[in-house]
């Protein structure tokens, strides 16, 4: 069985996660209400929200500006996609990794960019139309983020006695993200961990450097 290049290794990841990504998003916003939860299991939940921001909801600078600059990313990875196409001397593990951040950039693009205009916002407990007739509730570019996986791992009240925090519910991991979200964070934290030499280059310095002895002293018996 021929072996998929890299190429087709980060289209066909790139494909799936972007589909999978706006099936959930779309489900979940055209049959849930705004802030609606379903309880999968005790420390898993659906729970719907939405956010103006980046991943898990944090909020950084205008609207506009995060929009494209989330669009320059997603072209300038898909760009460094096509330029490795070919390179067989790197890891099908780190092509993945980047093929992953493509695909959770590109899927809060699609959100910012369309679903201002492909989506209404009905008050409570209605649940948002797709195509309404009435028009959605923003502009192009003006959309907010779909967010609905919610993993309360396990939650206590503090002891009273403790300053600052007695008495009061905390919850351990309390961010609420989509899967774009999932795929783009999960893929930095190993691409990091595992394949930083490839993103710095010292890889291929390396193997230049260990190939250059060898050179010089296959030219030194030339030479004698």
């Amino acid at each position: 069985m021929r072996r998929l290049t890299h190429g087709w290794l980060a289209a066909i990841i790139i494909v799936a996660v972007i589909i999978i990504d706006q099936c959930v998003k779309i489900w979940v916003k055209t049959h849930f209400y705004y802030g609606e939860e379903l309880q999968i299991t005790s420390w898993f939940r659906l729970l719907f929200i939405e956010n103006n921001g980046m991943a898990f909801g944090m909020e950084l600078g205008s609207k506009m500006l995060l929009t494209w600059f989330r669009i320059i990313a997603v072209i300038g990875f898909v760009y460094y996609l096509f330029k490795i196409r070919h390179r067989s001397d790197l890891p099908r593990g780190y092509v993945t990794c980047i093929a992953l951040i493509t695909a959770g950039a590109a899927g809060n693009v699609i959100d910012c960019i369309l679903y201002g205009v492909i989506f209404n916002a009905p008050a409570f407990p209605d649940v948002a139309q797709l195509f309404p007739p009435d028009g959605g509730y923003g502009t192009l570019f003006h959309g907010r983020v779909v967010d609905m996986l919610y993993f309360p791992l396990c939650e206590w009240n503090w002891p009273q006695w403790m300053p600052m925090v007695g008495g009061e519910h905390f919850v351990f991991f309390q961010p609420i993200f989509n899967v774009a979200d999932a795929a783009l964070s999960v893929s930095v934290i190993v691409l990091i961990l595992f394949y930083a030499k490839y993103l710095s280059g010292s890889e291929e310095q390396s193997e230049e450097t260990e190939s250059l002895p060898s050179e010089t002293s296959d030219s030194a018996s030339t030479n004698e």
